[in-house]
């Protein structure tokens, strides 16, 4: 009867076996999950050290977001052809 009673909380009691195999894929879940938040995080430090150490990641951006142009540069706009 003992052993019944040990063999009922392993399969079907709380922190039972099944509960292990969820917790153990959230887990897995979770650590994927953090991996990707690290990727993220090293290019989001890697752009401020750029932004905090030169002028060329400064001027970078203002080119490609406000399109700034230098002074003496002359911009030359091309639009492609419809047909």
């Amino acid at each position: 009867m003992f052993l019944v009673l040990l063999q009922y909380r392993l399969w079907f009691g709380k922190n039972s076996v099944p509960d292990y195999f969820v917790l153990k894929e959230n887990v897995a879940l979770q650590l994927t999950q953090n991996d990707k938040l690290q990727q993220r995080n090293k290019l989001i430090y890697a752009d401020i050290d750029d932004l905090k150490n030169g002028l060329q990641a400064v001027e970078e951006r203002a080119r490609n977001e406000l399109g700034m142009i230098k002074e003496d540069e002359t911009f030359f706009r091309v639009i492609p052809n419809d047909e």
